[in-house]
């Protein structure tokens, strides 16, 4: 675990990749708050590539937790079955959207405590529906983040939460909306976790990792 960088090294970071990409995205396709809900339930130990395959079907048919509770869980499981660990997804799945409907009038809330209630949703799926949906500076913190937030010294910890505070108290203010999705693409495609690619990093003057690549 590297030190925590200083105020000016972490600006520095974040300008350059802000000057990379100002507008950074998340990968997973959505058409609403409720589609990208579920998009990110799916995710879990699944590549966005694979999800948005599968979904691209399923939300043609089910955009809306009435719609999905109408298609009922084996027509779900057949949109999804391509997608690890499906069987338990879909049973989350119809069970979100039933409290959707039942306890929330069929709307995605929009508070932390609330999301993490529905059944496969956690902090980290919760804070990107907070962050690309409302635009609420939370920080989901992934496999890709930890690893980065950690070898660069930019947002050390022990576990995903002490990363995320580490975000949370360290990103200046202006470039934190969009900073997990900055930290989560530099991790799927240069920082990588066997052989990252220092020799195309952008910060790689700045990052204080000893194993560096060519």
């Amino acid at each position: 675990m590297a030190r925590q960088m200083d105020y000016q090294t972490i600006r520095e970071v974040f300008r350059r990749f802000h000057e990379s990409e100002p507008e950074p995205k998340g990968e997973l396709d959505h058409v609403n708050a409720y589609t990208l809900v579920v998009a990110v339930a799916l995710s879990a130990q699944a590549t966005d590539a694979g999800v948005n395959k599968a979904t691209k079907g399923l939300f043609a048919v089910a955009d809306s937790p009435e719609k999905m509770l109408e298609l009922g869980e084996d027509a779900l499981i057949a949109h999804i079955k391509t997608i690890g660990l499906f069987r338990q997804k879909a049973k989350n799945v119809i069970k979100l959207s039933r409290i959707l409907v039942d306890e929330y009038g069929g709307q995605v809330p929009n508070s932390r405590a609330a999301l993490q209630s529905l059944p496969g949703v956690g902090r980290k799926t919760a804070n990107v529906v907070l962050n690309m949906w409302w635009h609420y500076p939370a920080q989901a913190v992934d496999t890709h983040i930890f690893r980065v937030g950690n070898r660069t010294g930019l947002a050390p910890g022990k576990d995903v939460v002490a990363v995320e505070r580490a975000i949370e108290d360290n990103v200046p203010v202006d470039y934190a909306l969009h900073a997990h999705h900055w930290l989560i693409l530099h991790g799927r495609y240069i920082c990588t976790a066997r052989k990252p690619k220092c020799g195309a990093c952008i910060i790689n003057d700045l990052c204080p990792f000893e194993e560096k690549t060519q």
